[in-house]
């Protein structure tokens, strides 16, 4: 057996902060590592404690009573002192979130940024992520990709954030909830345009693992035609701008801030459309996105 591989089951060192990535569905996806760091950490923050206990028994792994707490969005400002004192007196700490790796749309920032101020070693322990998995099964470009985590639940906000990103030439990565996975997919197609490649992947590692894979505008209607698309939390992961279609959003972004200067937003639209022969609605969107903010 060589070091690395002692290294790589040992317990974790005193006064270090783990931060430990935990399935998103298979529990076989839970490593040596992984797990004896879960059992051997003096504390164990959770996102929630119910969904780690559970997981903790579902993999046979015991810990004393008392040895878990919560972190979460709701409480972590005030408890990261208390946590970072406890790391600065040698205790060990592991920070796992409800599934996939921490600080990935999930809660730690705060006690991570503050461990490394307060100078505490801090290390992770890799493996699942939905995004990464998604996006290594897309079949889509991944040299370079940016992921941006739930788009804003409101209408608005999302499609103004869609407008911003639709001429990024990377691979573009979202998370979405199922009560929301429809009019999402809408957005993208009316911002990035119907024919832009995509897929949708829904219950990744899981029994029921589904890649719904085609272009914005056909996992549009998919979403609302089956039911089983819409059942559990989803990654959607979409191609990004071709360099021409830049050109032309650049093209429709000059149009439309020349006639939001002194036109309604649906009357800039429909001008908008007459001059440079792209569809009213998409042109509405990205107005709502480029209109000045009221003074």
């Amino acid at each position: 057996m060589t070091e690395g591989t002692r290294n790589s089951i040992a317990p974790p060192d005193p006064g270090t902060l783990s931060l430990v990535a935990t399935p998103i569905g298979n529990l076989g996806d839970l490593g040596d590592r992984a797990r004896e760091v879960l059992r051997g950490a003096g504390l164990l923050l959770a996102e929630d404690t119910r969904h780690t206990l559970q997981l903790l028994r579902a993999c046979g792994i015991e810990r004393p009573p008392g040895s878990i707490e919560s972190l979460h969005e709701h409480n972590e400002r005030e408890r990261v002192p208390g946590i970072v004192e406890r790391l600065a007196r040698g205790e060990s700490v592991a920070l796992a979130s409800d599934a996939g790796t921490p600080l990935v749309s999930d809660p730690g920032a705060l006690l991570v940024a503050a461990a490394v101020r307060a100078g505490v070693r801090v290390t992770v322990v890799p493996g699942p992520c939905a995004a990464v998995a998604a996006l290594a099964v897309s079949a889509l470009p991944t040299a370079r990709f940016t992921f941006e985590g739930f788009l804003p639940p409101r209408a608005a906000a999302r499609r103004e954030a869609l407008q911003r990103l639709a001429g990024d030439e990377r691979t573009l990565v979202f998370y979405e909830a199922p009560h929301r996975l429809r009019e999402t997919l809408e957005d993208c197609a009316a911002a990035c345009g119907a024919d832009r490649p995509a897929i949708v992947a829904r219950e990744i590692t899981k029994k029921f693992e589904t890649i719904y894979r085609g272009t914005l505008g056909e996992l549009a209607a998919a979403a609302t035609s089956d039911a089983d698309m819409t059942r559990g939390e989803a990654v959607i992961v979409v191609q990004g701008a071709a360099q021409e279609r830049r050109a032309d959003d650049v093209e429709a972004d000059r149009v439309l801030r020349a006639l939001l200067s002194e036109l309604p937003v649906a009357q800039a639209a429909r001008l908008a459309a007459r001059i440079t022969g792209r569809p009213r609605r998409e042109l509405y969107d990205r107005a709502v996105g480029l209109r000045p903010a009221p003074v």
